[in-house]
């Protein structure tokens, strides 16, 4: 398996070699930001088009086949009609706040990118501790969400700031217990150590019924957080419009727009990462001919794949079932999803002390 490890160390010693250290250090920061926005830019322009084609084959339909070919420059269209549209001044709203919402959303979203290790030896941040890091970084994007609604002045846009308050806040916990209960399998906080931790076999597989219940709970955890279909009460257009963006236009419109599809990948990365393996290829004990072959597959290509097909799951759900009513989803989480993952949490506790996994 290909280390890309490798690759940086040795530009790095390159840097070093015919510079100082703190412009090295520089030149390596630019770096890294371009490539965190330009993957962020190509992942939701991808994720967009995505969800139109998944969306029109769930319904019998083509989706966008008109620019370029099979309609693959359709997205690029729409990102320039976005770019070059007014961005509108509303009356009566915080215009302060009303600027600043949209970037604390997009920069919550860039920094849980930044944590991801997309293959072996690719990763920008890799804390002790990222899992907390990443669960505490989550939480910043409700404050930009809370803040849009509240500082356009406007009644739509406040309910629906509220109900994602509500929401998000609620089924955060849900989802850091199953994520807890990974941690509580794998015994550390490291990403880079829970992947390698599955080079054998994965932990949904190597957890038991635990490990398959968390799976569930975070999936279902997830859509909500993502304000996804069927729980998309924030942006519910039959009753507010558009929820708590009603007010905004032009680019920073396109900010929550593509903030949302970014979760969307964010959520899939690490359900790959905590259950899936991540970039880890599939490796089967006792199949040393079948290991060695995923192994020639590039480690970037697994952690896409397993990304991509948790995210056609939560796509899926909402192409499925019908928006629920906020008193349902909040009753949801409160009386039965949250309830289960703790029960879950010290099953799991109880299969580790016991030396009930592989």
């Amino acid at each position: 398996m290909f280390d890309f490890g490798k690759w940086t160390s040795a530009f790095n010693d390159l840097l070093l070699g015919c510079m100082p250290e703190w412009a090295a250090v520089l030149i390596e920061c630019v770096l890294i930001a371009v490539a965190i926005l330009g993957a962020y830019t190509v992942l939701a322009l991808f994720y967009i088009l995505y969800e139109r084609k998944l969306c029109a084959w769930f319904q019998c339909r083509l989706g966008p086949m008109r620019v370029g070919k099979w309609g693959l420059l359709q997205v690029f269209a729409d990102m320039f009609k976005i770019l070059i549209k007014e961005i509108i001044s509303i009356k009566g709203t915080d215009k302060f706040l009303f600027r600043l919402a949209p970037f604390i959303v997009i920069t919550s979203s860039v920094v849980m990118l930044a944590c991801l290790p997309w293959g072996n030896g690719l990763q920008i941040i890799n804390f002790n501790i990222g899992i907390f890091f990443v669960l505490a970084v989550s939480s910043l994007g409700v404050l930009g969400i809370l803040l849009a609604g509240w500082s356009s002045n406007n009644k739509y846009t406040l309910i629906g700031a509220m109900r994602s308050g509500a929401q998000m806040v609620s089924y955060e916990i849900s989802l850091g217990l199953a994520i807890i209960t990974i941690v509580v399998l794998s015994g550390t906080m490291n990403i880079n150590e829970l992947v390698w931790q599955q080079e054998t076999a994965w932990f949904l597989f190597r957890g038991h019924i635990p490990a398959i219940i968390a799976f569930l709970i975070y999936i279902v955890a997830a859509t909500a957080e993502t304000n996804r279909g069927p729980f998309d009460l924030p942006e519910a257009e039959h009753e507010l419009v558009a929820g708590y963006h009603t007010e905004y236009s032009g680019i920073t419109f396109g900010f929550y727009y593509l903030a949302e599809y970014l979760n969307l990948f964010i959520v899939s990365g690490i359900a790959s990462l905590m259950f899936l393996g991540g970039w880890m290829p599939l490796h089967i004990p006792g199949w040393d001919g079948f290991n060695e072959i995923m192994n020639y597959i590039p480690s970037v290509v697994w952690f896409l794949l397993k990304s991509f097909f948790i995210s056609f799951v939560i796509i899926w759900f909402k192409w499925t079932f019908p928006r629920v009513r906020i008193d349902q989803l909040l009753a949801f989480e409160w009386k039965y999803l949250m309830p289960l993952s703790l029960a879950n949490l010290v099953l799991m506790a109880v299969f580790v002390a016991l030396g009930w996994h592989f």
